[in-house]
């Protein structure tokens, strides 16, 4: 029989494709990612898409283990430069979504070690006004390119 082995990436791909959904009342966290830092100690960001079934909601905390510090960030324009922001809170539409994504909103992992493999799984919770708490199993994904701003640099 023929095997082949499929290179990390592809195996945090395949395995964040299996990942079922999380859900948490009317709240279901779809694909959730940990993009790791380069460096252990460093920075590194969650992302997914929050789909929301029900009356308006908000994204108000988030840990995740191994962190110093686990913030709700978005990307604001100041002038001609995008520059990362905490805020208190992610908006959450009734019957709608939040796409957390690069350039956009997302959860800061300040200070994550020990590092994770790619392709293993990171509990995470999630915390929300309204709902509660979610806990989705995050896939750890290969660091961002440096210039991607979630270095520790």
């Amino acid at each position: 029989m023929f095997h082949r082995r499929l290179p990390l990436p592809a195996l945090a791909l395949f395995a964040l494709l299996l990942a079922p959904a999380a859900q948490a009342g009317e709240i279901e966290a779809v694909a959730p990612t940990l993009r790791l830092p380069p460096l252990d100690g460093g920075n590194g960001a969650l992302f997914l898409t929050l789909v929301n079934h029900g009356p308006a909601d908000r994204l108000i905390a988030a840990a995740i283990p191994g962190t110093r510090v686990t913030e709700l960030h978005t990307h604001r324009r100041d002038g001609d430069v995008m520059r990362m922001r905490r805020v208190e809170a992610i908006e959450l539409p009734a019957d709608g979504r939040a796409e957390l994504r690069p350039g956009g909103d997302h959860i800061m992992a300040i200070g994550l070690s020990p590092l994770p493999s790619p392709g293993a799984t990171v509990t995470v919770t999630l915390t929300f006004a309204q709902a509660g708490t979610l806990t989705v199993e995050a896939v750890a994904a290969s660091p961002a390119p440096a210039h991607h701003g979630h270095d520790g640099q």
